[in-house]
């Protein structure tokens, strides 16, 4: 296997014939330097037998015994079952699944090696299932010397695809690893951690790590050569996404340069000023618009920190520059709050506003195309339907993402292909309300200007939470009374575990007939998710109004909703919802001067997790705060979303164990980009799962 190179084939490997390639490829490993590159995920100590006296539940060990007892146990499930001993101890061996030649062969008095993981029996500690080998007599020491030399890797896999196949593979390949075959990128580079290890050194290791590693930094991803393969994944990371904003950036943007008065126009008619945090981030964002440069700036901002505000200051700025304006929100509802705010706030200055949403008629919708065609100054707003083949644009300045994690990515970069007209790339907002803490920001928006809204408007309300078993639902019911008595208004969201829309709205109805039940001189309204437009906003409208005093929703509400008069939430199954989530429906209350109270209900028993969350909720109301706990909680895949975590899987990186080692990466960033670019491509395609094929999202 002289010819062996990092990029060839895995066919090339002994064992590797078409069906292994194609199981292979399920799971990202096309070339030999894919299979270097697919790191464990934990170890087992085959290393050593250990003494049966000594073992514990939990514990994976190769333990060696004396048949002392085989039989066939009768109940639910049959079960083969042997009691081995070593003269410390006594062990169970369970099979739920054996051959009558297995039963035959495993008989008293026969000596066995076995490995598995230690679990607690009926009436003694067992082994279920596991790998085990006959001892002969003359043969003991001779298998006892054949114990692993290494800790044994387990690596993420597929059913069709065996642990021991990948072990056969990778043995195959670190017998040829060297220089020649794995290019170690960072050798001319000064960083300690990676003077420390060569390439070479830390892959060997990471793979077959011998006895005396220590199993505990291992398993904690911590240790030195596993650190030193992070540094590199979270540099391609860091090199993809710098790569992609230098990218667009050679981009040429329409600069939208204006004397102000639209925006200056809009202030005015207010009543109430803009945050210095606001107007520190319009200034930001002007200073971008104004540029040739394409703006590509993430705004975030806690819960009620006034975003939609900084982005109609942004889109007057590109409408009196003479261009269109898009707005894209997830869903309906939130796309419909869009809708309204902008109406009531642009509408005096005369400024035409274009609604697009999968749910409108074709006359409605094909009315929508041909104003957006032929109208130059305008602001199109919409849900998902505004990348659809047959939206085209006339003359696109600024497209405005909000909520954007909860897109997928080729979605967003569908947009943004849209503001590719007459060789002008259109600048591009994408706002949160979901804070996104500093050691993910560094990684997952690389490619992203950022702009931070830390301060609330004057007279925001801190909302006092408390956790409740939902055995005391009647005492909330008597405070829904208390508060609607003092001419306030309350919310009550309906979660399921269920994906269900359809059992959701089911159970908010229920729930909205059970409260009108029980409180009497209660107006109690309902919103969910199958409503159609017109009966959502005629229910908004009157719980607006102050004609509802009590809405029962699903969890559309979670964004968007803005009654100042409703002073209490009552959050059912909180359990059941992520901090995320919860913290923004906690979000529709305190927005007004009264103080404000949520109340999160939970079914007994909580999980471990569901506590910590819950417990969290209560003790904070710091969006940047929980969303810290919350990424530590799930972690960086799921924070994101699922549609992104793409973006985010990484081999051997973990953005919370490793963020000390972030300083370091975006040093060496900086440094590569300026003197050795030659190095970067290849960084990227060995590391990045997707390779490059999504930096320009």
């Amino acid at each position: 296997m002289s010819e062996l190179q990092s990029t060839s084939p895995v066919t090339i490997l002994k064992g590797v014939g078409p069906r292994v390639a194609e199981r292979l490829e399920k799971i990202g490993i096309r070339e030999v330097q894919d299979l270097l590159f697919h790191l464990p995920l934990r170890y087992q100590d085959r290393t050593r037998v250990i003494p049966i006296g000594s073992v514990r539940h939990g514990m994976q060990v190769v333990v060696q015994g004396e048949i002392e007892l085989t039989q066939v146990k009768f109940g639910r499930r049959r079960s083969l079952l042997c009691r081995i001993s070593d003269g410390t101890g006594a062990l169970t061996l369970r099979f739920f699944h054996f051959s009558a030649a297995q039963q035959k062969n495993l008989i008293k008095g026969l000596r066995i090696l076995c490995f598995g993981e230690i679990r607690s029996g009926p009436t003694t500690l067992e082994m279920v299932h596991p790998e085990y080998q006959v001892i002969v007599e003359d043969e003991a020491e001779d298998k006892i010397a054949q114990m692993e030399e290494s800790l044994t890797p387990v690596y993420p896999t597929t059913g069709s695809l065996h642990q021991i196949s990948l072990r056969k593979l990778t043995d195959q390949t670190l017998a040829f690893l060297s220089p020649h075959i794995l290019r170690d990128y960072l050798s001319q580079t000064n960083f300690d951690i990676v003077s420390n290890w060569s390439l070479s050194e830390a892959i060997q290791f990471v793979h077959r790590p011998p006895p005396d590693a220590s199993t505990e930094k291992l398993m904690e991803g911590t240790h030195p050569a596993q650190q030193r393969l992070a540094f590199e994944e979270l540099l391609a990371h860091q090199l993809s996404k710098r790569i992609s904003r230098k990218a667009f950036k050679e981009n040429k943007a329409p600069s939208l340069e204006t004397e102000g008065w639209l925006r200056k126009k809009l202030l005015s008619s207010l009543p109430f000023d803009p945050t210095a945090a606001q107007n520190r981030v319009v200034d930001e964002i002007l200073s971008d618009l104004i540029s040739e440069e394409p703006m590509s700036r993430l705004v975030q901002g806690d819960v009620g920190s006034g975003k939609t505000l900084v982005a109609a200051m942004a889109a007057l700025q590109a409408i009196e520059a003479g261009y269109q304006v898009a707005i894209m929100a997830p869903t309906e509802l939130l796309a419909e709050q869009h809708l309204a705010t902008f109406r009531q706030w642009l509408a005096p200055l005369d400024i035409p506003i274009i609604w697009i949403s999968g749910k409108l008629k074709v006359p409605e919708k094909r009315e929508a195309l041909e104003n957006l065609a032929n109208t130059d100054q305008c602001v199109v707003i919409g849900t998902h339907a505004l990348f659809q083949q047959d939206v085209e644009f006339k003359k696109l300045g600024l497209s405005i993402v909000d909520e954007q994690h909860r897109f997928g990515v080729h979605q967003r970069l569908a947009l943004r292909e849209k503001g590719n007209i007459n060789g002008l790339t259109a600048h591009q907002l994408i706002m949160t309300a979901t804070p996104i803490p500093r050691t993910l920001a560094m990684t997952a928006y690389a490619d992203l200007d950022v702009s931070v809204i830390d301060e609330l408007p004057p007279g925001r309300q801190v909302v006092t939470t408390t956790v409740i078993p939902d055995q005391r639902r009647d005492e909330v019911i008597s405070r829904i009374a208390s508060v609607c008595k003092e001419g306030r208004q309350v919310y009550w969201v309906c979660t399921l575990i269920e994906e269900s829309e359809t059992l959701q709205c089911q159970t908010a109805t229920e729930t909205a007939n059970m409260l009108a039940e029980n409180l009497d001189g209660v107006y109690v309204g309902l919103i969910h998710g199958r409503l159609k437009k017109e009966e959502k906003e005629r229910v908004m409208q009157a719980f607006h109004a102050g004609e509802i005093d009590l809405l029962v929703a699903t969890t559309v509400i979670e964004v968007g909703v803005d009654v100042p008069n409703a002073s209490l939430m009552i959050i059912e199954n909180a359990e059941r919802l992520g901090l995320a989530q919860l913290h923004q429906l906690r979000g529709r209350v305190g927005r007004g001067s009264r103080q404000s109270d949520c109340v999160l209900m939970y079914k007994p028993p909580l999980s471990d997790h569901g506590r910590k969350r819950l417990a969290i909720m209560r003790e904070t109301s710091d969006g940047f705060q929980i969303s810290q706990k919350d990424l530590e909680l799930r972690g960086p895949g799921e924070f994101l979303g699922t549609r992104q975590a793409g973006i985010m899987r990484f081999r051997i990186a973990d953005l919370i164990r490793d963020k000390e080692l972030l300083p370091e990466v975006e040093k060496a960033a900086q440094q590569i980009m300026q003197t050795q670019t030659e190095i970067i491509e290849p960084l990227i395609q060995r590391w990045m799962i997707y390779g490059t094929d999504l930096a320009d999202v």
